[in-house]
């Protein structure tokens, strides 16, 4: 069974991605154990929301709960989800992603970029939506990652010389999912999150490392 733990060594390589893990699931274990009624009451989903998910109004007229919650809400937005589902398939992208860009980059760097992208996230869903329904989740974050690992592909192929269909094909990709996400979601997926996110973790990726790697 030991076979299939990882190693403190493995662990220590990435711990980066397994606070992100770590506070993401505690947080939705939380939660989902008091919707069950194990601890606390089924009004802590709703409270969590009310106090740490996105909300547009904040950045009009309305009355926040806390006085730093319309610049806190940038953050902690990217680490509430909207169930065990949308938890599982974040997470499972966190480290599919996440793993290639620590080795990329090291762990520091992550971290920047992933709060960056969350961050940029935020402000794309500020700037682009119309709801004023909570926004959460951690994909402002990950289409950051996606967005720093096309900017990366795109400088590697544009240095040595190679084609840059890989890229346009990545892009093309992420479009066609966000487009049968918002179908199958009855138009409630925040696409805004996601291109916002993408873009800075686009950008952030010239930031933390803007040097070309050899093809392999």
């Amino acid at each position: 069974m030991n076979a299939f733990l990882p190693t403190r060594r493995q662990i220590q390589k990435v711990w980066v991605l397994c606070v992100v893990f770590a506070l993401c699931v505690s947080v939705e274990f939380a939660l989902l154990a008091a919707d069950l009624g194990i601890w606390g009451t089924a009004r802590w989903r709703a409270l969590a929301y009310q106090n740490g998910g996105f909300w547009i109004g904040l950045l009009n007229n309305w009355q926040a709960n806390y006085g730093w919650q319309p610049q806190t809400m940038f953050v902690t937005y990217g680490f509430l989800h909207g169930g065990v589902w949308h938890l599982v398939v974040n997470m499972f992208t966190l480290f599919a992603l996440g793993i290639v860009i620590v080795k990329r980059i090291g762990q520091a760097r992550f971290f920047l970029l992933y709060m960056f992208s969350m961050f940029g996230g935020g402000v794309g869903f500020a700037m682009l939506s119309s709801s004023y329904q909570p926004m959460v989740g951690a994909s402002g974050a990950l289409f950051g990652m996606a967005g720093a690992l096309a900017a990366w592909e795109y400088v590697d192929r544009f240095t040595a010389d190679e084609g840059l269909w890989p890229v346009v094909r990545m892009v093309t990709w992420l479009l066609i999912l966000n487009l049968v996400l918002w179908w199958a979601m009855d138009g409630l997926l925040a696409w805004e999150t996601h291109l916002g996110g993408f873009v800075a973790g686009w950008v952030a990726a010239f930031l933390v490392d803007p040097r070309s790697r050899p093809m392999v």
